[in-house]
């Protein structure tokens, strides 16, 4: 049985070739491919590593592990030679990877980019290369209960409405709650007007073109203050708080992700999924996180590597067998479709096709802190949403500058 490999190529180490089941052997360089993921993609591997080894005659041992081990791990192990061949992880990893030179660049052609929505590919874009092939996608929406709220809010001023009629915070009851001082979930608040952290080139994230100090980032920190001063988001909710109340059936709508639904349907809240509201007549725009397999830049079995991505993850029956195990939005188009009948994907997908992917470059990890530390203020009413922001986004600028 002939094995084409090379529509998926190395960026830098193969263009084209064909092998048979029988050279298969001779191009591994070793006995075995080896992948680390975690135990949500293991249950979907182990067939294909079954059908990899039955069709080419290589062994493919699936090894589970910690998500957050995959990271530390990988990132001692690969230079020594001693790392996997491919690593299942998220799309921010790789700008860290990719400047350390752990990660195989990958060159997909003009139709297999398209086959993909374009945010699951940008997310492992880094110095305009491509690292990783996508598998998922995920980012938050809003989750309503359908007894408290019939039919969800399309913009931020019905949302502030339905909001003021079912709060009642001496009963805990609310209409609308998130975790307000977390960047992550208040980001879609920033962003619905132009508010960034990073600009987005096409080739990567720009660390010096930093937007949360325009004029859409401060709207929507005012937006953000003014929840948190009414009283219809209090301040200091965290997530666990949120969760919670929801589940009880005290709170009309929450601004959370897809990982929340399970949770959700066993508490038998009768529920929706929607679009983030618009916020001033834009759309608001979360951070997108994607999930993916990255190739181990020092692994002597790159070529079958890929090989077992294009066979496997770049097709649709690939995407679908791990959507059943982990059910997150699929990066491959036709894999979407396929599933996309199902009412919280189709709705989690379109909130996902607005967002941006999370920066994935190092540099975020001056972002965090600062801008956690401020939106505490903003929430507390301690300092105007503007002069926070733009302190926000000095403290990152000189935090950057002083790590070079």
């Amino acid at each position: 049985m002939r094995r084409v490999i090379g529509g998926l190529v190395l960026a830098t180490v193969v263009a084209v070739a064909v092998v048979t089941a029988a050279a298969a052997g001779a191009l591994a360089a070793t006995d075995k491919l080896v992948i680390w993921a975690s135990e949500a993609q293991v249950p979907a591997l182990l067939p294909m590593a079954q059908q990899f080894e039955k069709e080419y005659g290589i062994k493919v041992e699936v090894t589970e592990m910690g998500f957050g081990d995959i990271r530390s791990n990988f990132s001692v192990s690969a230079p020594t030679g001693e790392g996997p061949d491919l690593i299942v992880g998220a799309h921010d990893w790789v700008g860290e990877f990719a400047r350390n030179g752990l990660v195989e660049p990958i060159e997909m052609s003009a139709a297999q980019r398209d086959a993909f929505t374009p945010v699951g590919l940008q997310g492992f874009t880094y110095g305009g290369k491509l690292y990783g092939v996508p598998y998922a996608i995920e980012a938050v929406a809003l989750i309503y209960n359908k007894a408290l709220v019939p039919t969800p809010p399309k913009t931020f001023d019905e949302l502030l409405t339905v909001a003021r009629k079912l709060t009642d915070r001496n009963k805990k009851r609310y209409g609308f709650l998130y975790p307000n001082n977390d960047a992550y979930h208040s980001f879609p608040l920033l962003s619905a007007n132009g508010g960034y952290i990073f600009k987005f080139t096409g080739q990567g994230f720009d660390p010096k073109d930093i937007g949360l100090d325009n004029e859409g980032a401060i709207a929507g920190a005012r937006l953000i203050q003014r929840l948190a001063v009414e009283g219809l988001v209090p301040k200091g909710t965290d997530y666990q708080t949120m969760e919670g109340l929801f589940l009880q059936g005290q709170v009309g709508m929450i601004m959370t992700g897809p990982w929340e639904i399970d949770n959700v349907k066993k508490a038998g809240i009768k529920y929706g999924v929607a679009k983030i509201p618009t916020f001033n007549g834009r759309v608001a725009r979360p951070f997108v996180g994607a999930q993916g397999f990255m190739v181990n830049k020092f692994s002597p079995n790159k070529i079958l590597a890929m090989e077992f991505l294009q066979k496997f993850i770049m097709t649709k029956e690939g995407q679908l067998a791990i959507w059943k195990v982990d059910p997150r939005i699929p990066a491959l188009k036709a894999a979407f479709q396929e599933v996309a009948s199902n009412a919280d994907v189709a709705a989690f997908g379109a909130s996902a096709a607005d967002g941006i992917p999370m920066p994935n470059i190092p540099e975020m990890a001056a972002v965090w802190g600062a801008l956690q530390d401020k939106l505490t203020l903003i929430v507390n009413g301690e300092q105007d949403p503007a002069s926070a922001m733009k302190d926000a986004a000095r403290q990152i600028r000189d935090t950057i500058a002083q790590a070079k």
